[in-house]
């Protein structure tokens, strides 16, 4: 039978296994320019390889801040602490990470316009979790309400 306790072992797991490809990207990134260059019909130079390389540079710094914050999210839940400041802060993290993503991606759009489906895609999911943060910061204020009528 599925259990929260077995779900909140997968998600840790898919965050270490991202954890694990975003550390093999960063690692391989000169490699994978150049592979991607080479292999694209997008008409790119290999000069334009330095690009792509500073995008993943770049972008792993927000990457690596959201998957950190979301593992200890993660962690937190799994302690039984939910609906928490702390967590509503870890939320707030996550968002900008997203938006930083995403800033990220419209700026590499100068040099390859499908960047721009990353940079939707990561301003959206920052949106989603932004609407879930507000959600569980009106959980918060009900909690600590209840808990001082109590």
């Amino acid at each position: 039978m599925w259990s929260s306790e077995k779900s909140i072992i997968l998600s840790k797991l898919s965050v270490l296994f991202f954890m694990g490809l975003l550390l093999a990207a960063v690692v391989t990134a000169p490699w994978l320019t150049r592979w991607f260059v080479d292999f694209s019909q997008a008409g790119l130079k290999v000069e334009e390889a330095v690009y792509f390389m500073g995008t993943i540079y770049v972008g792993a710094v927000p990457a690596a801040y959201l998957l950190y914050s979301l593992l200890k999210l993660l962690v937190r839940i799994e302690t039984g602490q939910v609906f928490t400041a702390e967590n509503v802060e870890l939320l707030r993290r996550i968002s900008w990470s997203c938006f930083a993503g995403a800033g990220v991606a419209l700026i590499s759009l100068f040099y390859y316009y499908p960047w721009f489906f990353m940079a939707v895609a990561a301003a959206f999911m920052g949106l989603i979790v932004r609407v879930v943060k507000n959600v569980v910061a009106q959980a918060v204020e009900l909690k600590n309400e209840a808990d001082y009528t109590v």
